[in-house]
């Protein structure tokens, strides 16, 4: 049974952002009420003010127009309310790899036990827990093929009353190993065959990342006294990696995963909180994971720093299932949503990263040596170095990107920033002093391959906006209590990813039609969602949209009657949403790849059957879902879904 805490979205409902970085709501208001454009309006018009002519601007940036846009072909399906996966007539959606199966190591498959009675070892060589972000990479490396690949899939966070027979009742040490074994990576061998796609087993590639595999500390954090534990007192390894949420992958071929929701699992029960630790999350008893209990490695009162080894972007190898993966700490300490990564027109790498919180920032990195693509062995170290940077956005639509740089921007020695180790260790406090913007809750970025520097970033929701004592509606974050979220885009100056400024827009209001009040209405042409979270642009330039709405709220109160979770598909140029996907009962959607030919999609189908409170009673696991192995089964099961049309031709044309 629950005991109170919320697993997944732990923190995100909390405000760990307490600095008095000015609202920039004051400024839009004093703006723009000398014309008269916030009488009758409100934030809806404010919105407005932006919305429109940017296509035209992000077009004049880079001389572009002439490129014909896709075309969506398949027919909306309606909103969802069944425990199963729906795609539009003419489509398949097919299970593919689900928690418990083999990952396919040669020599050790053991198979899923529906009454989860699998072993910690077990675990280490099966797929993880709550599958999240994702990418296929075709086989071998540099291959551009589409009928077998590597698929890297996260595995975010655990359900404890699904992992083990009894949930957490006689809580010991091999249950916190089984959950730990549960978190982190797969690599798996995939293959389309005469029956489908299919998991090749045994395969020399299938490999387990978990929170306790070693793993390289990369940048200027590498030996920092923040980093150093008793276990590593040179600060330079990691055991693990966990709360993968999304990724990217790097145009040489090596995947991103993401560490964000890290404080649950730690606690420090004195009480007596750094400023550091308040302002990442850290609690006091975390958010009911337990593991401080059994592995004193997360008790924070004995192993003061272990928490700071965590919230990075971690580099691994797919096609070496022998290599170190490596912790990128240049790219900074946040709640990493996602990792998006681009190369600009003078070859320089840039990554964009959210930091999914209330009231937290939008990031990029800029590679200081340049992508060379016939030097793999050079780019695997080309997020050693660089330039990190936080984005404000400011009311007359242009941006800025703030370096986050020892020395500039106030990064001062006697504010605790004597080196760039400090800096990116302690990001979010540096992003609090060079003045960002706070958005609402920023997740999954994409960049358009259609139009060079345009990029678009989710912002699920903040129903905290406008309360008492927090932030009030600004240009970027444009509803109080935003429930249903909105979708920022900007283009970057010149159509340069690696430009210090921008110009901006809100590209969509999610909300429904029928709200009764305004503020939940929103602007969307086509189908109506809300809470975006996943965001993907295909190799055609179609985007794709997941929702996450809490299990708290799917379906009930402002929600009522939009059915389960969802993903959309929309041409920027067009602007109008069509649903594609429902997902089964308690999921939520995210994670997407597709093959290079566009004609196979992954989809990942994250925790079916979650309660409210995100865990499940182990005495009745199939009271919400029996999604994906049926009502004979044991327990739900996150898990990997192939998508694909029946006529063989491309994904959503």
């Amino acid at each position: 049974m629950s005991d109170g805490y919320k697993i997944k979205h732990h923190g995100v409902n909390d405000t760990a952002n307490t600095c008095n970085n000015p609202a920039l709501s004051d400024v839009l208001e004093a703006r723009l009420s000398r014309r008269g454009l916030l009488q009758g309006t409100g934030a809806l018009g404010m919105a407005g003010l932006f919305t429109g002519t940017f296509t035209t601007l992000a077009e004049a940036a880079q001389g572009v127009g002439t490129l014909a846009a896709p075309k969506l072909g398949f027919a909306p399906v309606p909103f969802g309310f069944e425990d199963k996966v729906v795609v539009p007539a003419g489509y398949t959606a097919e299970v593919l790899y689900a928690w418990g199966d083999p990952v396919g190591i040669p020599g050790n498959m053991p198979a899923f036990k529906q009454d989860a009675s699998n072993t910690a070892a077990e675990q280490e060589a099966q797929a993880g827990m709550h599958h999240d972000g994702m990418h296929y990479y075709p086989l071998p490396l540099g291959a551009t093929g589409s009928k077998h690949g590597l698929l890297a899939i996260n595995h975010e966070y655990t359900d404890d009353g699904l992992l083990h027979v009894n949930g957490m009742n006689g809580w010991n040490g091999d249950k916190v190993k089984k959950a730990q074994a549960a978190v982190g990576v797969s690599i798996v061998e995939v293959e389309a065959t005469g029956k489908g796609w299919q998991v090749v087993r045994p395969s020399k590639y299938a490999r387990r990342i978990t929170a306790n595999t070693p793993i390289a500390i990369g940048g200027p954090a590498r030996g920092h006294d923040l980093m150093k534990t008793e276990a590593d007192p040179q600060a330079v390894e990691i055991l693990g990696t966990f709360q993968n949420c999304a990724s990217g992958p790097t145009p040489w071929g090596t995947y991103l995963t993401c560490e964000e929701n890290f404080d649950g699992v730690f606690a420090n029960e004195s009480g007596n909180l750094t400023d550091l630790e308040k302002r990442y999350g850290i609690s006091p008893t975390g958010a009911g994971y337990k593991w401080a209990w059994e592995d004193f490695r997360f008790d924070l009162q004995l192993n003061p720093n272990e928490a700071n080894r965590f919230g990075w972007v971690v580099e691994i190898d797919p096609f070496d299932p022998k290599a170190k993966p490596v912790k990128r700490t240049a790219l900074g300490r946040i709640k990493h949503e996602g990792a998006t990564t681009t190369i600009a027109a003078n070859g320089h790498v840039v990554v964009y990263m959210g930091d999914d919180q209330r009231f937290e920032y939008i990031y990029k990195f800029v590679s200081k040596n340049k992508y060379d693509p016939k030097n793999r062995k050079a780019n695997m170290q080309l997020l050693e170095e660089g330039t990190l940077y936080v984005a404000r956005f400011d009311a007359d639509g242009s941006g800025s990107w703030l370096p986050l740089v020892a020395g500039q921007n106030g990064l001062t020695a006697d504010k605790g920033f004597a080196n760039q180790g400090d800096v990116v260790i302690k990001a979010r406090m540096a992003a609090d002093i060079a003045g960002a913007t706070k958005m609402d809750r920023p997740e999954w970025i994409a960049v358009n391959p259609r139009k060079a520097g345009e990029v678009y970033c989710t912002l699920t929701n903040n129903s905290d906006r406008g309360k008492e004592g927090k932030p009030g509606a600004d240009a970027a974050n444009p509803r109080n209590a935003n429930l249903f979220g909105h979708i920022i885009r900007w283009q970057e100056n010149a159509g340069d990813a690696t430009s210090t400024g921008f110009k901006w827009d809100i590209f969509a209001l999610a909300g429904r039609p029928d709200a009764a009040k305004q503020e939940h209405v929103g602007n969307i042409k086509g189908d109506a969602f809300g809470s975006p979270d996943g965001l993907k642009f295909d190799q055609l330039g179609v985007l794709w949209v997941q929702t996450d709405v809490s299990t708290s709220t799917v379906n009930m109160k402002e929600y009522k009657d939009m059915g389960n979770n969802q993903m959309l598909a929309v041409v920027p140029e067009t602007g109008e949403f069509r649903r594609f996907l429902t997902g089964p009962n308690g999921c939520e959607i995210t994670g997407l790849a597709f093959t290079p030919d566009n004609k196979t999609m992954f989809v990942n189908i994250q925790h079916p059957g979650e309660p409210a409170d995100e865990r499940n009673d182990p005495a009745k696991p199939l009271a919400i879902s029996s999604w994906p192995d049926g009502p004979k089964a044991g327990r739900p099961r996150a898990a990997t879904v192939v998508v694909r049309k029946l006529d063989g031709g491309v994904i959503g044309s």
